[in-house]
């Protein structure tokens, strides 16, 4: 059943976080052997970032939408499953109290094989520590990497994690649009393989990355908002333009990831922060990260004066184009390639919904001249056509029918592939 504030709260005694030393001194460990593993490091022992759900702060109840998730557990598992991109022999796990404002403490946690719906498949559970320790406490702002799981994972499989929250703990780090089904259940359930389930959610609580120990030839990021982060294609099927992309090029030993939030900007917060406030983090802190692709902007042109930003007014082209040369700017200074990708069509898109006025054709008008600078400043290393993949060749600024998942926005399934169909991979890299 979907989850909700009621369904998830438990009616047991609520527990405070008890900060044993020793737990305290394995987080602040771990923070700081993270901090100091830079991409060389990290490229040595051959890891890469196999799957990544980019970190957002919760949002108040004056937001439009609703979060999904319960403001707070206690005593309950949470599983979730990630398809990754590249296989390998050795997995690390990635948990964030990035936008925490008290210690996060884990009280067990596990890592399998994904079987069907919430189950594992048996014989592949493994038992996840931290610095040794089944337990582990993350610190407000900071993340918590796993210690290695001899486990061999192949391209395209599907892990299933499962994290145990025994104290009463805010769920104030999130990623909105999971596209995945997840589960809730009573107790201490990370080492069964069956799972009993009191609620669902498709959202994504605190894990962050999935990193795996294999030759490879570097990792792609790609950045964006919801059209990146997949609204619109199939929950449970992994049929976002990413993951295809990640299909495309495991045979080439080149890792694809997922930095999309949904409601994402290049100028502004809300649902995330904006895409320069967080490259550091989705990007430039992977291991051994050679690109990323952008596909940023529609919501900057388009959210004023709706219900989700009513007392904004659209951004110029100057102030768009002034804020992706920052992005490009900040890519050059950590050696990473940046393609530019033009933004989409979208006329008529959420029509007859409380956003139907997210389309004007005055905002068009921005994102075509945005979209000629991309195209043809040359201040990006590469730039994908995505506009010229996805529009309509009969009224260009609509969406291709058989590319819509419906929204006249975000594409579905059928569109997710024909943009991961037109990346160049030797343009991506630089080759």
């Amino acid at each position: 059943m979907p989850i909700n504030g009621s369904t998830a709260k438990n009616s047991r005694t609520r527990r405070k976080t008890r900060l044993r030393p020793a737990i305290i001194a394995t987080a602040i460990a771990l923070a700081l052997a993270s901090a100091l593993s830079g991409p060389s490091m990290a490229q040595a022992q051959g890891w890469v970032t196999t799957w990544m759900a980019s970190p957002q702060p919760i949002w108040g109840p004056d937001f439009p939408f609703p979060t999904r998730i319960p403001a707070s557990v206690t005593d309950q598992t949470f599983r979730q499953v990630a398809q990754v991109s590249l296989g390998g022999s050795r997995v690390r796990l990635v948990f964030s109290n990035r936008y925490g404002e008290h210690p996060l403490r884990i009280g067990g946690a596990s890592v399998a094989l994904a079987g069907e719906n919430s189950a594992t498949v048996s014989g592949t559970l493994h038992r996840i520590t931290f610095g040794g320790q089944d337990e582990t406490v993350i610190l407000p702002g900071a993340p918590a990497v796993s210690d290695p799981v001899d486990m061999t994972v192949e391209a395209q499989s599907k892990l299933a994690i499962s994290i145990y929250l025994p104290d009463e703990t805010p769920l104030t780090t999130f990623h909105w649009d999971g596209r995945q089904t997840a589960w809730f259940a009573e107790g201490n359930q990370t080492g069964s393989d069956d799972f009993t389930a009191a609620a669902t959610t498709d959202a994504r609580i605190f894990l962050s990355e999935v990193l795996v120990d294999t030759p490879n030839e570097g990792a792609v990021v790609a950045i964006g908002d919801s059209i990146t982060d997949g609204n619109g294609a199939t929950i449970d099927a992994d049929a976002r333009w990413p993951d295809f992309l990640a299909k495309r090029f495991a045979p080439h030993r080149v890792a694809v990831v997922n930095g999309g939030i949904s409601g994402g900007r290049l100028l502004q917060d809300k649902m995330g922060v904006s895409v320069a406030a967080r490259l550091q983090r989705d990007v430039f802190a992977q291991p051994n990260v050679k690109a990323a692709i952008l596909l940023i902007g529609i919501n900057d042109i388009s959210w004023p004066g709706t219900i989700l930003a009513p007392d904004q007014t659209p951004p110029t082209a100057d102030e768009m184009i002034a804020g992706f040369r920052q992005v490009i700017a900040l890519a050059q200074a950590n050696n990473v390639r940046l393609i530019g990708a033009t933004l989409p069509p979208f006329e008529g898109a959420l029509t007859g919904t409380p956003l139907g006025n997210y389309y004007s054709p005055e905002k068009d008008a921005l994102r075509q001249e945005v979209n000629r600078w991309i195209r043809e400043s040359g201040a990006f290393d590469a730039v994908v056509d995505f506009d010229a993949v996805l529009r309509d060749p009969a009224n260009p600024a609509r969406m291709n029918a058989a590319f819509d998942s419906g929204d006249r926005l975000h594409p579905g399934d059928a569109g997710n592939r024909a943009m991961a169909e037109a990346v160049d991979l030797d343009a991506l890299l630089g080759r």
